[in-house]
C-alpha cells in the first residue's frame, strides 16, 4: 500500500515543506530593513548579504521543492540554511532558564525540519516531480 503511495506523499511532503520557507522568504522581501536589523542584533557580519542569502535560499529552495527540480540540492541546502540560522537564532542554551522554553521548541522544531529535508535529500522528488520527469 505505501508502495501506491509513494508519489503523492512525496510531493505532499515537498508542498508542505515549501509552506514553510516561501512565506518566511517572502516576508524577509516585504520586511528587509527589519529582517537586516534581525540579522544585525545577532551580530552576524554582512547583514545586508546574510538577509539577500537567506531570501535567495529561501524561495528558491522552496520553488525548487514544489517543482521538484533539482530537489536533492534544494533539500541539502535549505537543510544547512535551517541548521545555520537555528544556532544563531534559537540559543536556548545561551538564556536564562525561565526563557529557554519557547527558543528549545522552535530550535527541536527545526532539527525536525532538517530531519525532513534530509530524508527528500536521502529519497528524492518522486515520479511527480521535474526531476522524476527528467529522469523518467
Amino acid at each position: 500500500m505505501f508502495q501506491m503511495l509513494q508519489n503523492p506523499l512525496a510531493l505532499a511532503g515537498r508542498l508542505l515543506m515549501a509552506a514553510l520557507f516561501l512565506p518566511a522568504g517572502i516576508h524577509k522581501v516585504t520586511g528587509f530593513a527589519g529582517t537586516v536589523s534581525h540579522i544585525s542584533s545577532a551580530g552576524l557580519p554582512m547583514p545586508d548579504v546574510a538577509a539577500v542569502l537567506a531570501v535567495v535560499v529561501e524561495i528558491g529552495g522552496a520553488a525548487a521543492l514544489i517543482l521538484g527540480y533539482r530537489t536533492r540540492l534544494a533539500a541539502v541546502a535549505l537543510a544547512v540554511f535551517t541548521l545555520v540560522a537555528s544556532y544563531f537564532f534559537h540559543k536556548y542554551w545561551a538564556m536564562p532558564a525561565d526563557q529557554q522554553t519557547v527558543q528549545q521548541l522552535l530550535f527541536f522544531k527545526n532539527m525536525a525540519v532538517v530531519g525532513g529535508l534530509f530524508t527528500i535529500a536521502a529519497w528524492g522528488a518522486g515520479a511527480w516531480s521535474v526531476d522524476g520527469r527528467r529522469k523518467g
